[in-house]
């Protein structure tokens, strides 16, 4: 055994809260080591590749990237924030030797601060504190440090991880300070701290070869690429490798490495060979995953890995067989749908994807609303047309067979004002109030457990009711005893009795029974919803009926009919809307809420029973 450090290389990943400026100051630490060209046009936050992650502001895969600083190449990984991506976090620390744990000066230590600094202490890995955006007017630098230190405390960390460097930035500007009575320059600060502070990768070069394969991306033409550090010995393009994993021995294969990639700056770059702590991508292995580790043949130990968090929510993704199927979508069958949901397995670790007794309709289960939510929109932008039915949670059982349901802690800021409206809306749900404290700006903090069940739907009537004053996090907590039935929606559904197009003349009639989702010249089918009704019960309306013209009426009459905006769901809303009888009709183009069960008569007898 010689055990023999790489003082040429530092691999660090950046984890924190969502929106605390993690993306952000991967750019700044790009622009400042001298990646771009001083005169090239770079758009903001680099790393969020996909449309959906620029739109919604939020990482949703892990990236990697890497800088050179003072002749040390830093690795550097940015995860995810949202609780839905958290598989993302889970594994990629498994490539680093340290983090730099990011919190926003303002909010600060926040849920998903916690489970991602407590999978990184779990892992012994030390930890920079860099408190984000202290160029905000209402900034709290020094109280946010005990929070971090509260923080640490609870969650049992070692002495060493106490003592930790803190350092305080505006990724924004990209600057960074040791102390806040410091000029802020640039981020020189940080660069330096992550050389002194986070350990050099070491490893046995005379060993065989060791690879954790940590993230998968994947590639039209190559397949699957899978990334990972090389913990002990070499690896080289054309080496025989044995694959193994350490949670299943059945997985024993022998292969070659076509292909090795080396990450610098935002570039994959071909390598004849990387050494020990060189953070690599690796193709040409044909069913690769996530926890496979490459070994050399007959030198054979497969590393430990962390399991992936299992999912806690599940829909049913369904061939759509409404009456306007097939006129949006490009791919409508359930084997183009199954195809392109086996896909996403090769790159999504949190999902699973099942078969159910109906060729035409597929279980998918998932870490959160969001986390399918994004599925179901990259799909839509792709061609796809189906429905899917309301998100339900994954129930499990216990020794005794009691019915157990996951838990989420949630935690909610508020305006003082509208504290006890969501207090009792929370209630409602079979949320517990846990704890209760104001803020420095004023703003109330609650802390919940509820079950995930009562917070699928909540989001819209929550901002609603805090007049989208509200912020909502939740975090999963653990599996307990079934909490009892929650009624997810109030008011009943207007449904259309009839197929042809809405009309002014009909909606008129329509929205003094409830608020409508549709406008006139909209398609409609029978047994559509076509809005909300201000009862409990569902009403059937008819929006295609045109007045019945006289010799002293005129059609033109219609056009003194005013009618109110109808309210446009968005694909969050209308998932969080739909009730257990529904399906939400997605194409390329449109969003439609139906019943599952379309003729009245059929849907009266299936209530009946």
């Amino acid at each position: 055994m010689s055990i023999i450090k790489r003082n040429d290389i530092r691999n660090v990943a950046i984890i924190a809260h969502v929106d605390h400026g993690k993306t952000t100051l991967v750019d700044g630490m790009l622009r400042q080591s001298g990646v771009f060209r001083a005169n090239q046009a770079v758009q903001e936050r680099v790393m969020d590749s996909g449309a959906i992650e620029r739109e919604r502001g939020i990482t949703i895969l892990s990236k990697n990237t890497a800088v050179e600083y003072n002749g040390v190449k830093i690795n550097i990984i940015d995860t995810p924030g949202h609780a839905d991506f958290g598989g993302e976090v889970e594994r990629v620390l498994k490539m680093v030797n340290g983090v730099i744990l990011l919190v926003d000066a303002f909010e600060g230590t926040m849920p998903q601060t916690k489970f991602v600094l407590k999978k990184a202490l779990d892992l012994d890995l030390p930890v920079i504190v860099c408190i984000n955006k202290i160029d905000r007017p209402e900034a709290r630098p020094k109280e946010v440090i005990d929070e971090c230190l509260e923080l640490m405390m609870d969650l049992e960390a070692s002495d060493e991880q106490l003592d930790c460097p803190f350092l305080f930035a505006s990724a924004k500007d990209g600057t960074c300070v040791r102390n806040l009575e410091d000029e802020p320059k640039d981020l020189k600060p940080l660069f330096d701290t992550i050389l002194d502070y986070i350990p050099a990768p070491e490893g046995d070069p005379e060993r065989g070869t060791q690879i954790l394969i940590s993230t998968i991306d994947y590639n039209e033409y190559v397949g699957r690429i899978g990334i990972g550090k090389v913990d002990n010995g070499s690896i080289a393009v054309g080496q025989e490798i044995m694959r193994v994993n350490f949670h299943n021995p059945a997985i024993h294969e022998k292969t070659r490495i076509t292909k090795l990639y080396e990450f610098s700056g935002l570039d994959k770059i071909d390598i004849p060979k990387a050494d020990i702590g060189s953070i690599v991508a690796i193709s040409g292995i044909g069913d690769l995953q996530i926890g496979d580790t490459i070994c050399t043949p007959g030198d054979e130990e497969p590393i430990p890995f962390q399991k992936i968090s299992e999912p806690t929510i599940a829909m049913n993704f369904i061939v759509n067989d409404s009456p306007l199927a097939g006129r949006e979508g490009t791919y409508c069958t359930s084997r183009q749908i199954r195809d392109r949901l086996l896909r996403e397995l090769n790159t999504d670790v949190s999902l699973r994807v099942a078969d159910t007794d109906s060729t035409d309709t597929f279980h998918v289960s998932g870490r959160g609303e969001l986390h399918l939510s994004v599925l179901i929109e990259t799909m839509r932008r792709e061609g796809y047309e189906f429905a899917v039915s309301k998100a339900e949670v994954i129930y499990k059982k216990d020794e005794q067979g009691r019915k157990l349901e996951p838990m989420e802690i949630a935690y909610v800021d508020v305006p003082g004002d509208f504290s006890g409206t969501v207090i009792s809306m929370l209630s409602e749900r079979k949320g517990e109030l846990q704890g209760m404290s104001t803020l420095s700006d004023g703003t109330t903090r609650l802390e919940f457990a509820i079950p995930a069940r009562g917070l699928i739907g909540f989001h819209g009537s929550f901002l609603t009711a805090t007049k989208g004053t509200g912020v909502l996090n939740s975090v999963f907590d653990e599996y307990a005893p079934f909490k009892g039935e929650i009624a997810y929606r109030k008011n009943g559904s207007l449904i259309a009795f009839e197929d042809g197009e809405a009309v002014t003349y009909g909606l008129f009639a329509a929205q003094e029974r409830g608020s409508l989702f549709i406008a006139p010249g909209e398609k409609v089918y029978s047994g559509m919803v076509v809005g909300e009704s201000s009862k409990p019960e569902d009403i059937e309306i008819n929006v295609c009926k045109t007045k019945h013209l006289t010799n002293t009426r005129s059609s033109n009459a219609d056009e003194a009919l005013t009618l109110t905006p109808p309210t446009i769901l968005s694909l969050e809303q209308a998932l969080d809307y739909i009730d257990t009888d529904e399906l939400l009709e997605v194409t390329p183009k449109s969003l439609r809420i139906r019943k599952k069960i379309l003729d009245s008569r059929m849907r009266k007898r299936a209530g009946m029973k």
